[in-house]
């Protein structure tokens, strides 16, 4: 009888996958695949872009520049001292005075972001007011030296009419200076007593080769106050000075007391000494100087250890004297003050006319 073997099961074979659902698997594996490459291209890319913003930011930014007046003329240009100077992103502020040269230097306490438009306004209430804007981001308007020009405002009408001539300006002082004068010349003698041909016998003193036994003998001078001694000369001018040696260490460099010291191993012998006095004084110079004009204001320089300044000057052709005092007063014009720059030993001055003025 045929048919299937008793005991065994037969499967009846499926259908083969064809080439086409073949195909179809393959590139949804590759699609994967690709979607994956993707996806971690991304991932760095991010990556890339917070490390180079992170490179540029957040940081502290510090703006430095200078405050002047705005003129046509760069000779007019003067610095302007005490501006008030703000920065400020609109939510953060950071606020400074220019100093006398019209310097300010501003530290941003807030973390900024590169892209990011910060504000710097400037306020004087002789000047009309100034903002500026630049973007943080940029090195190079990190690093920018700002120059502000303020633009002054209108004459007021005080000063239409007459004017007064402020001419003929000269500038006087006084300079102290240390000086020493010569008040004369002192003379002294001293003698060193001895008995000449005594041996020794490593008694102190001795002769220099410890042979013959010697004696010393020393003077001593005080100039007084404010005084000292200078170019003091000793010498052995009586006895056997062929057998004395004098010690110049108590009077080489001179000074308000001097000793001069002497030794002798032979018989007695006598010492002369001199020396030059000069007393310390103090001497007040009297000078003058003339200022440099541009337009209304005047400029002049004196060194730094001068005294009593006050200008001379004519209004109207009356000659007059205005002291400047500590606080730089005058009826006719505004007066400031300055160091010189780093390293020189001088004030810089600038004179400003008042309204109702000229030169």
């Amino acid at each position: 009888m045929g048919g299937w073997p008793v005991g065994r099961q037969q499967i009846a074979p499926g259908p083969h996958p064809t080439f086409t659902e073949k195909f179809a698997k393959s590139m949804k594996i590759k699609g994967i695949a690709i979607w994956v490459i993707v996806a971690a291209a991304g991932a760095v890319l991010v990556v890339v872009i917070f490390v180079r913003f992170g490179h540029w930011s957040p940081g502290l930014i510090t703006i430095q520049g200078s405050v002047i007046r705005k003129d046509p003329d760069p000779r007019r240009e003067l610095p302007i001292a005490g501006a008030n100077v703000t920065v400020s992103d609109g939510v953060m502020t950071s606020t400074t005075k220019s100093d006398a040269s019209g310097y300010f230097r501003l530290s941003f306490h807030e973390r900024v972001w590169p892209s990011e438009e910060v504000s710097l306004s400037f306020r004087d209430s002789d000047y009309h007011p100034l903002d500026l804007r630049f973007l943080v981001g940029l090195r190079s308007n990190l690093k920018r030296l700002i120059v502000a020009q303020l633009e002054p405002l209108a004459a007021s009408a005080a000063s239409v009419g007459k004017l007064s001539m402020v001419s003929n300006i000269r500038i006087r002082y006084s300079v102290n200076s240390q000086a020493q004068t010569n008040i004369g010349t002192q003379v002294k003698t001293f003698a060193v007593v001895n008995q000449g041909n005594v041996p020794c016998q490593q008694q102190y003193p001795c002769s220099p080769d410890g042979v013959w036994k010697a004696s010393t003998g020393s003077t001593t001078w005080d100039a007084g106050a404010d005084n000292e001694f200078r170019n003091v000369r000793a010498s052995c001018f009586a006895g056997p000075c062929a057998f004395t040696r004098i010690d110049s260490s108590g009077y080489a460099r001179g000074g308000r007391v001097i000793t001069v010291s002497a030794l002798d191993w032979s018989d007695t012998a006598t010492f002369l000494v001199e020396a030059e006095v000069f007393h310390d004084t103090t001497d007040s110079n009297v000078r003058e100087s003339y200022p440099v004009i541009y337009g209304r204001v005047m400029h002049f320089t004196l060194p730094s250890n001068q005294e009593g300044v006050s200008i001379e000057a004519e209004i109207d052709g009356a000659p007059m004297v205005f002291p400047l005092g500590a606080d730089l007063y005058t009826s006719w014009a505004t007066c400031s003050s300055r160091a010189g720059a780093e390293g020189e030993n001088s004030t810089a001055y600038q004179c400003e006319l008042k309204p109702g003025f000229r030169f």
